[in-house]
């Protein structure tokens, strides 16, 4: 979901963030990442989200407000058994409340999982 050109902007970031993953989403877009002050259209937000880190659907929500029509939003949330670790109901739950659908999850690292979310079908004519 990340290609050449992409624009992808980085909420949530840490000491726990899997570097060697940002390397490699810097790597496939072609430039830096933006940060959470960046105001103008992005292609891809990446967001790191762990389950103390307050409420998801509001962090959904406010990872969307720059998000270009067809962005996606990749959520990375520590994988099962690691601290942090968030529900897949929780993000189930919290996805549709927000305005998007999770399509896929994948292993993005050692510790982290990625879930990406986009805007249902019907929502982007």
């Amino acid at each position: 979901g990340i290609t050449a050109g992409a624009v992808v902007q980085e909420i949530g970031y840490d000491d726990d963030c899997d570097d060697a993953l940002r390397d490699a989403v810097v790597a496939l877009s072609g430039s830096a990442l933006v940060d959470e002050d960046y105001d103008d259209v992005v292609d891809v937000v990446l967001l790191w989200w762990r389950e103390d880190d307050g409420d998801l659907v509001d962090a959904l929500v406010d990872s969307i407000s720059i998000l270009a029509d067809q962005g996606v939003v990749w959520l990375m949330t520590p994988k099962p058994g690691r601290p942090g670790h968030v529900e897949a109901a929780d993000i189930a739950d919290a996805a549709p409340t927000a305005g998007l659908q999770a399509t896929s999850t994948i292993s993005a690292g050692r510790d982290w999982q990625g879930t990406r979310l986009v805007a249902p079908k019907a929502a982007r004519r």
